[in-house]
C-alpha cells in the first residue's frame, strides 16, 4: 500500500451521468478553496479525448483544473491515464493496449497531496462507468477513502440518475458531503419541482444551484457554492494552510 499523505484531505467530484459539469464544479472549488486560503490542487486520474502537442496528450479538463490550482504539480500526477479517443475509458485503454491500474492513481494523489490542504479530484463519466474488466470508476473514491460531491444535471431523467447514484454511493460505504444542482438544460419542465423532489430524498446538503450560462466561469460558479459549509464537512480547519 502507498504511503498516504497525513496532511492532505481529498474530495471526489462525481456527475450523474456525462456532460452535467464536473470539470466546472471541481474547477470552482479548486477556487473558491483557494480564495479560503488553502493549497489546492486538482486531478484528474482518467481522461478520454485529447489531443497531441509537442509530444504531449492534451485534454482540455485537465488544463482547466490546472489552471484552477494553486498548486503547481507535474502532468503525470495531475493526469496518470490519458487517451485520445473520446470513448468509454476501459475502450480507450483497451485500444491503447493500456490497463488502468488504481496503485498508479493512488500513488499520483499522494504526490499531490504532499504540498496541498486539499486535493480535488475529478471522476470520469459516470460512478460506474468501466475502467477495466473488474474496474469501475467507483474504485477511485474508494481506495482513496474520499468523500463525495456528487453534481446533478438538472434535465429530463435527472432524478433516477441521482438517486441511483447516490444508492450505489450508500451501498459501497462512500460518504456523499454533499451534492450540487447544475441547470444544464435551461429549458427543463418543472425544474424546480424536480429540485424539491431531489432535496427530500438525498440526505446529503444541497451545497448551491448552478444557473445556466452561456459561458460559466469557474471563479463566478464558485461564489453561488457553499465552500464554507463543505469545508465544514471536509473537516478541514480553517487555518489549514501550512
Amino acid at each position: 500500500m502507498t504511503e498516504r499523505p497525513v496532511s492532505a484531505r481529498g474530495v471526489f467530484v462525481a456527475g450523474t451521468d456525462t456532460g452535467v459539469g464536473k470539470t466546472l464544479v471541481a474547477c470552482a472549488l479548486l477556487r473558491g478553496f483557494a480564495a479560503r486560503g488553502l493549497r489546492v490542487a486538482g486531478m484528474k486520474p482518467v481522461a478520454a479525448g485529447a489531443v497531441r502537442r509537442r509530444g504531449v496528450w492534451h485534454n482540455d479538463d485537465v488544463a482547466q483544473l490546472r489552471a484552477a490550482a494553486n498548486v503547481g504539480a507535474p502532468l503525470a500526477a495531475v493526469n496518470p491515464y490519458c487517451f485520445a479517443p473520446p470513448v468509454a475509458p476501459h475502450i480507450a485503454a483497451q485500444e491503447a493496449r493500456a490497463a488502468i491500474r488504481m496503485s498508479v492513481i493512488e500513488k499520483s494523489y499522494a504526490r499531490l497531496g504532499r504540498n496541498a490542504d486539499l486535493v480535488v479530484v475529478e471522476g470520469v463519466g459516470g460512478l460506474l462507468v468501466p475502467l477495466g474488466r473488474r474496474l469501475n470508476a467507483v474504485a477511485i473514491p474508494l481506495r482513496l477513502d474520499l468523500p463525495v460531491v456528487l453534481v446533478v444535471g438538472l434535465r429530463l431523467g435527472c432524478l433516477n440518475h441521482a438517486l441511483l447514484t447516490v444508492e450505489a454511493l450508500q451501498a459501497r460505504g462512500i460518504r456523499l458531503a454533499g451534492w450540487i444542482a447544475n441547470r444544464i438544460d435551461p429549458a427543463m419542465a418543472r425544474a424546480a419541482e424536480n429540485l424539491q423532489a431531489l432535496r427530500t430524498r438525498i440526505k446529503a446538503p444541497l451545497l448551491g444551484t448552478i444557473r445556466h450560462t452561456q459561458n460559466p466561469q469557474p471563479a463566478a460558479i464558485s461564489r453561488m457554492l457553499d465552500i464554507g459549509r463543505l469545508q465544514q464537512r471536509l473537516r478541514i480547519p480553517p487555518d489549514a494552510r501550512g
